[in-house]
Order: structure tokens, then sequence, then C-alpha cells
């Protein structure tokens, strides 16, 4: 018989648990049923970006108890698949227990026989990526949960290759950790492993590496150096590495907002410390009108993603978007490589299946391959790996507001994005353009692009069961036309199919399963459905295409490009 909730969370009242997890179990037990079910209704699953959820008592929690569990299982698959000896790499970003579910893994791995490689303090998700290639680590773990409200905190696994894991590792990882089912079974103690430190050596290392990749325009960079910029960490990891990165470059007149470089889990001055939301860069855009900058720059808490804001011909701030930003920094890194004559055929970018074609067009141009990979940045460093030794990796970027430009570290990575966003506003101002010029001079030569993404939250086990009955819906009864114009391709990534609707033929998908939908129209509109890996969302994506003729025709086309998309969500969320 299925175990009832409440009998699930009694076993959370055994003494293996401290007093204050059993009091809080007790509570919630008599006082709240509704948080009891959200609580221990589930375990924590791997997703896009790991285990990730609102810290707190349960089996659906965040605590030092899922934490030290998962690190059992962690170690007890690399010891079942890997030869020794042992090493795991970890850090950590400024939510609140991060210090403390870092230790926790620290101690959990060298007693399981695991040389570790500990931050000191807080360090940005790419630099983990970038610390387990360098010490040839089995494995990694970075305790954050990224952009999530200050509720949460997380732990994403990498693997020797410094990239999150994909399948069949990921579920192979859980089915160890499945295994798992009461503290006790946990080691602490008794193993022949050790805990060693890590400081600003790291720190160097790291910033000489990803910054020997960029640096193209030097003379750009001289002419430009005092060009005003605003940059914030919002709270988190970015403070210790960004400036550094921008000092390093040679800028001289980088603004702080001082509030925001305070590392603060509870993230005191933004509702949520998303470099998507416009409200996250609110005090940096104040301090740009202050100044007189040019370029806003805000990273996410640990430090992997960057919001990215221009000045327009108005003279006005103008935040841009995840598919303007990879679009922008790919397009220079293109036309670079081509002026040094680096490009010989062998190169290729790589975005996500819910990331702008533009830059495929960009790609397309520069006679560049072009891979596109399921949501999620492990997905992109997947193709890095199979393509090693064979192939050379440019850049890669998706919608989310990540990048990353070459191959020492294997995820998204804000630093150096950072560092290349002011290279390349200073490359502009070197052809007499801002970012904002050339964002238009991108439309205007490779097709203008213009999407739009919007998120739904359904939180609980009743909005998983909306998600999940949205997604069966539109994924037996999908339209036939979208706006007037004919679906002529529907793909369904959890078949692995695609239904060509001209010729009613069907192909397969040669991605791994994804629960994923997207509609292709016959005048290029692209619509995709999906549910968060991270957060209790349904998220749509709205993409839209024009040419442009002529500059003179540019504003009137993005007005028409905006209503559509505007049109678009209109007609999904009725």
């Amino acid at each position: 018989m299925e175990q009832s909730i409440v009998e699930k969370a009694r076993e959370w009242l055994e003494p293996s648990f401290d007093k204050q997890t059993r009091n809080e179990v007790i509570r919630l037990i008599e006082e709240d049923p509704v948080i009891l079910e959200d609580s221990f209704y589930k375990n924590l699953e791997f997703g896009t970006g790991g285990l990730r959820g609102i810290m707190g008592v349960g089996t659906n929690r965040m605590n030092r108890y899922t934490v030290g569990m998962v690190t059992q299982g962690l170690a007890d698959f690399v010891k079942k698949n890997e030869a020794g000896p042992y090493k795991a790499a970890i850090a950590y970003d400024c939510r609140n227990q991060s210090p403390e579910f870092a230790r926790i893994t620290a101690e959990v791995l060298a007693a399981n026989d695991f040389t570790v490689y500990l931050y000191d303090t807080l360090r940005p998700t790419p630099q983990l990526s970038f610390t387990v290639r360098h010490h040839k680590c089995n494995i990694g773990v970075m305790i954050t949960a990224s952009h999530n409200p200050k509720e949460y905190n997380g732990y994403k696994v990498y693997g020797n290759d410094g990239a999150q894991v994909v399948a069949p590792r990921d579920v192979m990882i859980i089915e160890e950790v499945q295994k798992i089912v009461i503290p006790s079974m946990v080691k602490f103690t008794g193993g022949k492993g050790k805990i060693v430190m890590l400081g600003e050596e790291s720190d160097t290392l790291y910033l000489d590496s990803i910054l020997s990749l960029i640096s193209l325009s030097p003379e750009a960079i001289e002419a430009f150096r005092n060009m005003k910029m605003v940059y914030t960490p919002l709270h988190g990891t970015g403070v210790h590495l960004v400036p550094k990165a921008l000092e390093r470059m040679g800028f001289t007149n980088v603004f702080h907002v001082p509030e925001q470089d305070l590392t603060d889990g509870n993230f005191p001055t933004v509702v949520s410390p998303n470099p998507e939301e416009p409200a996250a860069l609110k005090l940096a855009i104040e301090k740009a009108e202050q100044t007189g900058a040019q370029l806003v720059m805000a990273t996410d808490p640990d430090a992997d993603r960057v919001g990215i804001a221009v000045r327009n011909p108005a003279g006005q701030i103008e935040l841009l978007n995840g598919n303007q930003t990879a679009a922008l920094l790919t397009y220079y890194l293109l036309e670079k490589w081509k002026e040094s004559k680096r490009l010989k055929g062998n190169e290729y970018i790589v975005k996500t299946i819910v990331t702008s074609d533009l830059l495929k067009s960009i790609a397309d141009h520069y006679g560049v391959a072009c891979y596109n990979v399921l949501t999620g940045f492990k997905y992109i460093a997947e193709v890095i790996r199979k393509n090693e030794g064979r192939k050379v990796f440019i850049c890669g970027g998706e919608e989310s507001y990540g990048f990353n430009v070459g191959q020492y570290v294997r995820d998204k990575d804000a630093v150096v994005t950072c560092a290349l966003a002011a290279e390349v506003a200073c490359w502009a101002a070197s052809k007499g353009k801002t970012l904002y010029d050339m964002m238009r001079e991108v439309y205007l030569r490779f097709g203008f692009f213009k999407e739009r993404m919007v998120s739904v939250t359904l939180k609980g086990k009743d909005g998983m069961e909306k998600i999940r009955a949205i997604m069966n819906r539109y994924r037996e009864d999908f339209p036939s036309r979208l706006l007037g114009s004919e679906v002529v391709l529907f793909h369904d990534y959890k078949k692995r199919e695609t239904v060509d609707l001209v010729s009613d033929l069907r192909y397969e998908i040669n991605l791994p399963g994804s629960d994923v939908l997207q509609f292709v129209c016959a005048d290029n509109t692209i619509v995709t459905v999906r549910p968060s890996g991270t957060e209790p969302k349904i998220k749509y994506y709205y993409g839209v295409r024009a040419e442009v003729t002529s500059e003179g025709l540019f504003e009137q086309i993005s007005r028409s490009l905006d209503e559509k998309l505007f049109a678009l969500n209109e007609l999904f969320q009725k």
C-alpha cells in the first residue's frame, strides 16, 4: 500500500534528525497540511539545472539531510563506475545555507575517499566548471539555485568534462541516490579522503584562461577603455571576479551599485535576482543615468548569466534580451575570426531549440556550423565534448541569458560574457556606433528576428498536474494555423518525432527525449511550449521573422513583429 504523506513525514521524527527539524515536522503535521504535502509528496529530482528546491524540512526540500543523502549516492555512483583515485571540486554561491551545504558535501565525499577541492568563499558556477577540468576531477558540485527566488537553493552536479551531467549518467546517479533512504546511511567520517582549500591562486588561473579567448580588438579597447559602464552582481558571486576581469582587460571607468555588491542570500534590493527580469536591473540603470554610462551589466547570483542594457539613439537605456546579446557576441566573434583568417571550415557554434534562429543565420553567413540542442547549457557542453579534438568550438548561447566562449569552461559564463560585451562596445565605438546600432546592423544583414518568452507559474502538486494537462492537450490536439499562417511542422521532442503536415510524413528527432512541443509555420513563425526544468512554470516561446530591405522600414517592421508576438501570446493564453 502506498505510504501516506503523514507517514512519510513521521519518518523525519526519528532521533537521527536534529531537534529543530523534528519540531518543524511536528508543526507542519499539526498546523500546515498544504506545506506538509508539498514538502513530502515526492523526492527532489534532477532537472535541467540539477537538484533544486525550496529550503526547508522534507524529502522535497533542500536541507542538510537531502544534501547529505544525494552526496552519498553521488559518491557511490562514482566509485561503482570510475577508477580511483577519486577527486571532486566544490563551490557555492551567496544563498542562505550555501556554505553549510558545501561543507556537508565536502565532508561526505572526503569520508568516501575523495580528495575534495573546496573554495574558501563563494565563487561563480563557471569557475567551478573550470576547476573540475583543471584538477582533472571525477565530479564537481555547485551549491546554487541560480536566479531562483531567495527561498530556493540547489545542487548542480558536474562530470569529469566540467559539464553538468546528462543522460544516462543523471538517471544512474538518481538510482544510487534513491538507495540512500535514511541519514544513517551517509558517511561523514572514516574515509581516506581529504579537503583541500582553494583561494585567489585559482582565480588567477581561471581569469588567465578565459581572458585569453577574447581581447580580439586591442586597439579599440585601448582607445575606449574609459567608456563608462555599470556592473552589478545582484548580491552574488560576480562581485569577486567580474570587476577583476574588466580591470585586467584595461577598463577604467566601471561604476558599481554599492548596495548590491553586498553578499546577501535574501537579495534585499530586488524582488528576484534574475537578470531576465527588467526590475532586477533597476538600480543599475539608475546608476547609468546618474553617470552617463553607455553599458549596463548585471549577473545572477552564481554569475553564469548576464543581463545587458545599452543606450538607444534617443539616449535612453534599453534592455537587450538573451537572444540579442547572444547574436551580438556571436556576430563579433565570427567577424573577428574571419578578419584574422582563423576560420578553416571546421568551426562551429551551438544554440538551443528555443534560442533565436538569428544565430544560425549569422553562422551560415560565415560558413560556420550551427548545432541545435535541447534547452539547458549541459546539452551545449555535450556537443563540445563529442567534437573535442575534431572541431573547434567558438561560442554557444541560449535565450535565457547564458553565453560562453571556447572550451575552458563547459557551462555558461557571465564573467567572460561581461568582458566580451565591454570589448564589443569598444569595437562598435571604434566604428562610430553603439551596441544598439550594432544590433540594428545585425538585423539588416542577417534578418530581423524577434522573440518573446512568457512563463506561467503553477505551484505545488496541483500546478504540476495543470502543466501536464496543458502539454497533453497541445500534444493531442495541436493547432493547424497560427494567426492565419499554416503550421507546417510539429516537433514533439518527448516522442522524438517531427510531423511534416504538408507531406504527412514523420521523421525521427535526433535528440534525447524531452517534454517540449514546437510549432513551425509557413511564414517562419515558431512557437515552443515546455515545462521549466527548475521552477513550477510552463514556458511559451514565440519567434517571428521578417526581412528589412531598407533602413527606413526598420521601425515599421519592428512594430509589426511586436504586434504579432503579442497576438501569439493572447492566442496561447486563452
